[in-house]
């Protein structure tokens, strides 16, 4: 009998992309989502891409008795747990709304996986948790650093959470047993155009303002800050390919559930170990696409870290997982995702 993964927030970015994945490597899936931050578009789009329809409850896991409910009405074997707000710009203007969702519903899930006996809990990390690192490329033992945004901080609090259950849960009914996927910057759709990154109202991300830029949504691209330290005077970061992430998630469910976890808790990055500009990014959509895009410069935005960039050499050997999209066919499928969308 395939093993079944229940994915909260499951009909967002990154959700519905996992979903997929883990669809074709057979495992069942219960995709469950309180829908505050998407629409049934990219879960309708899974649905197309796997050829049949799939088990949705729409749930927000910050209420408790729901989220138990959940566990009651299904055989969970692990959970992967995306609900959270994610905009770092919001959160330092919202920071209680972003604490008493984030780690509410967090704690709502492990509560109830350890109560009916779902013992594989993987956690949806952050790069954000290492701060502005001492140095570059992070690795794993790499220390966390203040977080420079409430986001970065409930990432944070949610990995410790989640450490001190495994240790207090070890060798009774209700163990859970952890893995942290520690993400840098998913971009990019999947090849069939049928789901991809979908914010409302004003993109919070590099790559949707782009190709809302490039389709005419938007007038302009603010590039926020040209006098870092870096090479062109833009933040760096690690952009990897959104299916390459969501594979990364299947090689983790897989150790969990086939019982080859080295310690209770595991951390690993999620990135391709090459850093990109802000700039370099742009025109590197330009380049792919054929496209002029209007942009300027602004200044800084609170929160931004110079420059992250992933050691996955990790995830590479333990998981046997690695990054393998170039960053141009990403963005190609980042603009064939805005087109879609677009009807055009």
């Amino acid at each position: 009998m395939a093993k079944c993964v229940l994915v909260s927030g499951g009909a967002g970015f990154i959700g519905s992309h996992v979903t997929v994945e883990l669809i074709e490597a057979g495992y069942d899936v219960v995709v469950a989502d309180n829908m505050s931050n998407c629409d049934m578009t990219c879960f309708e789009g899974v649905q197309k891409i796997i050829g049949r329809k799939l088990p949705f409850e729409k749930v927000d896991f910050c209420d408790a008795v729901a989220t138990d409910k959940l566990f009651s009405d299904y055989k969970i074997d692990a959970v992967i747990h995306f609900a959270a707000f994610k905009a770092v710009g919001e959160s330092v203007e919202k920071p209680v709304r972003y604490y008493k969702n984030n780690l509410g519903s967090f704690l709502n899930v492990l509560e109830a996986a350890s109560a009916h006996g779902c013992h594989n809990v993987l956690f949806s990390s952050s790069a954000t948790v290492y701060g502005e690192p001492d140095k570059v490329p992070v690795t794993e033992e790499t220390p966390r650093k203040p977080a420079t945004s409430p986001y970065g901080a409930t990432k944070q609090m949610c990995e410790d959470i989640l450490n001190d259950v495994v240790k207090a849960t070890a060798g009774t009914e209700g163990e859970i047993r952890g893995i942290l996927l520690r993400y840098f910057n998913p971009i990019g759709a999947h090849p069939s155009a049928l789901i991809g990154e979908l914010p409302r109202g004003v993109p919070n991300n590099l790559v949707p303002f782009i190709t809302q830029t490039a389709i005419g949504k938007r007038a302009c691209l603010s590039i926020f800050g040209d006098d870092y330290p870096t090479p062109d005077g833009t933040c760096q970061r690690d952009y990897i390919d959104i299916v390459d992430l969501a594979q990364a998630h299947v090689y983790a469910v897989r150790r969990m559930l086939d019982g080859k976890m080295e310690k209770g808790c595991e951390v690993y990055n999620i990135g391709t170990g090459r850093p990109v500009s802000v700039l370099e990014l742009v025109n590197a959509f330009e380049k792919v696409n054929g496209l002029k895009l209007n942009y300027k410069f602004a200044p800084r935005r609170a929160g931004d870290v110079t420059a992250i960039w992933a050691d996955p050499s990790l995830a590479n050997k333990v998981l046997g997982w690695t990054a393998k999209r170039s960053v141009e066919d990403t963005l190609a499928s980042a603009w064939a995702w805005e087109k879609h969308i677009a009807g055009k």
